[in-house]
């Protein structure tokens, strides 16, 4: 029996999530958000297939968000099925009290670092409500190139700093990295990677897609399909012109926090949504000053300054030598 898509039509603002099902060799590749009732969609697709919960042998975690990690201990538990993830997000779920909480005290601080109003990072903090999940469960850590019964996971981060893509013979199964509507959060989706350069790691994780050797329609985490070389050319286009944007968000002369640019980017935010446009903002800021575009100051919270210098003397948005 060939691999089959389940839709879970709930439990993320992206849309449709999409839970991959392997029948032959018991895999299910990110099950679905926490509930009930998207464990009973779940259910109700394996058996449509002629399956029960008990065949299930091996549950793959493409990144710790809920909407695709949600059911993953539930599955794992009820099944007796192994739960894997990359190393670097296996913590969040493994220990999902303890990290949980420092998560959410992380990104208070990380707003803050990026201008971010305390009465706004208080509202942040009130709508991070617990998953229910368990507070701890076992969970397989991996690394890049690491197989789980013959199906290769890849390293893909920039969403978060643990994503990886499943890779089915020429198939791959791209979680949230590539997605068909929208251009995948970076910055704000996972405040671990704000101390470094998140849109570079997620452009570097597009170069590399690209030159795996791979069917172009490839099965994201929502939505049943997306064609890579022309959805990673539409994303790389999108992140360039959002660093001009952000540049253009700065008045001459001054120095503005990651924050104010979110606001002039994205209007009047709350909730998770200024988390994620904050973390966008900054994380394009951080970028455009590698390419020295902008500067920071070392005052916190952070501020950045024009240099004068235009993005049009950068050929492109890619790694290396260029961005």
């Amino acid at each position: 029996m060939n691999p089959f898509r389940i839709a879970h039509s709930h439990g993320s603002p992206e849309g449709e999530n999409s839970a991959y099902v392997f029948p032959e060799r018991g895999v299910v590749i990110d099950p679905g958000p926490p509930g009930d009732e998207p464990w009973e969609v779940l259910r109700d697709g394996l058996e449509a297939y002629g399956l029960e919960v008990a065949d299930v042998e091996d549950v793959v975690l493409t990144h710790w968000h809920s909407d695709h990690a949600g059911l993953g201990p539930r599955l794992a538990t009820a099944a007796d099925a192994a739960l894997h993830m990359h190393e670097r997000d296996a913590p969040l779920i493994r220990d999902y009290g303890t990290e949980r909480r420092r998560r959410v005290e992380r990104d208070a601080e990380t707003l803050t670092s990026w201008g971010v109003p305390e009465r706004i990072v208080s509202d942040v903090r009130d709508s991070d409500t617990p998953s229910p999940m368990p507070d701890s469960v076992p969970v397989v850590g991996h690394e890049d190139g690491d197989s789980v019964a013959d199906l290769e996971l890849k390293h893909t981060p920039g969403h978060t700093r643990g994503h990886v893509a499943v890779r089915a013979e020429r198939t791959l199964y791209v979680g949230d990295a590539v997605l068909p509507m929208y251009t995948p959060n970076v910055g704000g989706s996972d405040t671990r990677t704000a101390a470094g350069n998140p849109l570079e790691t997620y452009l570097r994780t597009l170069d590399r897609i690209g030159d795996w050797n791979v069917e172009q329609t490839a099965r994201p985490g929502h939505g049943p399909l997306v064609s890579l070389d022309d959805r990673i050319a539409v994303i790389r286009a999108h992140h360039r012109e959002r660093i001009a944007d952000s540049c253009e968000a700065i008045p001459d002369g001054e120095a503005v926090t990651p924050w104010t640019v979110a606001r002039t980017l994205f209007g009047e935010m709350s909730g998770i949504h200024a988390k994620m446009g904050a973390g966008e903002a900054a994380a394009h800021l951080t970028h455009a000053a590698k390419l020295g575009l902008v500067e920071r100051t070392d005052e916190r919270p952070h501020r950045y300054r024009t240099t004068g210098e235009s993005l049009d003397d950068v050929p492109q948005l890619s790694t290396g030598q260029q961005a």
